[in-house]
């Protein structure tokens, strides 16, 4: 096994800096690149390396890097990012293990930790969880810490500010969302203060719905904006061509004592509000007395009296089977299993759902969360967790500790450094030097 393992970016916060910290007692040596002054607020030390280069270089450098370094293993968080895409395809070239971070399948209480990919780049596409039996009991889970989101947003607006701050030292980076800071903190500071409004103003939806609809009402939770997941492993190519197609396929083949609830994503809060599309879309289709769009809902709460979810390829599929909705997905998801999910076309579902057989899903979430769940968080540390507040399996802890006895690859040839890259000094330490 080689020692040494790279990271790139992690989730926003100190996460990746903790989580580096547990390898390095576990024997690996670590190497992070950062991409711009975001990551390097959260992550500075001996060994690592800022990024300055245009991303069209980005695939020449990191595989000089890989090679030179004898890089064993990369850990990184989101799969579908530019940078990490081509991640991926030097990993694969190099036969490098190559970790991937995500947030939970299974929430609030877990994290994603799997090799290869997440979502619909995720190794269960072709080898899909097992629905027929376990090697045991569920493990025991820590709760999900308090105030996540308040810390999340705190983490959020730091690291947009200290990008704007070291911007000359990253002057070629492109991020995969919006990424001026000015905009990103005001978007933070308007969600927090449309997640106070919308819970004021929604407090009777319940009350309206519940004894009208109960048990005849699908719950539709939209994905965040700019959800690499929604455009790399669906067929829509926005969150808006998702809600058309729902609500023309709704108008035309539900029964008329059906209604239909959007849930907005939280974390889309103070990006996108969808007030106006839906205004036109309802009265287009002449839906606008049975249809809801909402906010700040409890979402357990509205699974548990629905009568089924539709969805793209969310992890809440996850957590409505869990609370015995029925799911249809219109995307790829690793749960999207025959005997899980419905099958059935999205016209049909409406009134033909089929019940949740919970024996099936508790089996598959106990082989979910054994295969690539640790319980945790990935902005606050969880209680009776490790240094960087995850509670490991066995069977995890020793896939992610150094052992020399058992090589991840083996040995690669090493290539000869390009003395000043491309574009000159691209590859810096923390000192400023050239590094390879």
């Amino acid at each position: 096994m080689r020692r040494d393992v790279l990271m790139l970016q992690g989730p926003i916060g100190p996460f990746f800096k903790r989580f580096a910290g547990g390898l390095e007692a576990r024997g690996f040596r670590v190497w992070k690149v950062n991409l711009n002054g975001g990551d390097r607020l959260f992550y500075r030390g001996e060994r690592t390396i800022d990024y300055g280069g245009r991303l069209e270089h980005w695939e020449q450098h990191l595989e000089r890097l890989v090679v030179n370094r004898e890089i064993g293993r990369i850990y990184l968080f989101g799969d579908c990012r530019a940078y990490h895409r081509i991640a991926r395809e030097v990993a694969q070239r190099h036969g490098i293990r190559l970790f991937v971070f995500e947030e939970g399948y299974v929430r609030p209480n877990f994290i994603t930790l799997e090799e290869h990919g997440v979502n619909g780049n995720s190794s269960m596409m072709d080898r899909p969880v097992r629905l027929d039996g376990t090697d045991g009991e569920p493990a025991f889970e820590h709760a999900q810490p308090g105030h996540v989101f308040l810390v999340t947003a705190a983490y959020s607006m730091a690291y947009y500010w200290a990008a704007a701050l070291w911007k000359n030292r990253f002057p070629h980076y492109r991020h995969h969302r919006p990424f001026e800071w000015l905009p990103e903190g005001l978007r933070w500071l308007r969600s927090g203060l449309r997640k106070r409004r919308y819970a004021r103003r929604e407090r009777r939806v319940l009350a309206q719905l519940l004894p009208e609809f109960e048990g005849n009402y699908f719950v539709c939770p939209l994905q965040v904006h700019c959800d690499m997941q929604v455009v790399v492993h669906s067929g829509f190519n926005s969150i808006e061509h998702f809600v058309g197609e729902v609500l023309s396929s709704f108008a035309m083949h539900a029964a008329p004592n059906k209604a239909l609830v959007f849930k907005h994503h939280p974390l889309d809060r103070g990006y996108t509000d969808y007030t106006s599309l839906f205004a036109n879309l309802l009265a287009e289709f002449g839906l606008t007395d049975r249809v809801f769009y909402v906010h700040d809902l409890d979402l357990p709460t509205l699974l548990r009296h629905a009568e089924g979810t539709v969805l793209i390829n969310s992890t809440v599929g996850i957590q409505a089977l869990y609370h015995g909705s029925p799911v249809r997905t219109l995307g790829r998801a690793i749960y999207d299993l025959p005997g899980l999910t419905s099958q059935q076309p999205l016209d049909a579902f409406w009134n033909q759902a089929e019940p949740v057989c919970q024996r099936t899903f508790m089996t598959f979430r106990t082989n979910l969360v054994r295969r690539n769940q640790l319980n945790g968080n990935l902005y606050r540390r969880t209680k009776g967790g490790d240094g960087a507040g995850l509670v490991w399996s066995r069977q995890m802890l020793l896939e992610h500790t150094f052992d020399a006895s058992h090589p991840d690859v083996s040995p690669i040839p090493r290539l000869s450094v390009v003395k000043g890259g491309v574009e000159g000094n691209e590859w810096r330490n923390d000192g400023g030097a050239k590094a390879a």
